[in-house]
């Protein structure tokens, strides 16, 4: 089993803040965003649009990479999921990967000691 993971979250532009300051309260030490466009199954379309769009919209949405200790993933996947939910379009969703390798090029440090 991999001793590492890494948590993809694809959400809403205005998630940032409290998604930050919740994984830095529970130790998470490193964070990624990105800004990206997309859409889900609703096809872009909005919360409060009558008919469901016939052609994907994208929607402006953030995309936020951490790694994390594999055996930490649960603890920290109930955390995101809390910090998410609102029960509306476009709560996001969030992916889980496996990490092989990873190396800090300052130091050379790897897997762990490179978290």
């Amino acid at each position: 089993m991999n001793r590492l993971s890494k948590i993809e979250i694809i959400t809403d532009m205005s998630k940032l803040t409290g998604l930050k300051n919740a994984l830095s309260r529970v130790g998470v030490r490193g964070i990624t965003v990105m800004q990206v466009l997309g859409c889900g199954v609703e096809k872009g379309t909005l919360e409060y649009a009558v008919d469901e769009n016939e052609v994907m919209e994208l929607l402006p949405k953030q995309q936020i990479n951490i790694i994390v200790e594999t055996e930490r993933i649960e603890e920290i996947l109930e955390l995101v999921k809390q910090e998410l939910y609102t029960g509306h379009i476009g709560d996001g969703k969030i992916f889980v990967y496996g990490i092989d390798q990873m190396i800090r090029v300052r130091t050379g440090e790897e897997g762990l000691d490179a978290l």
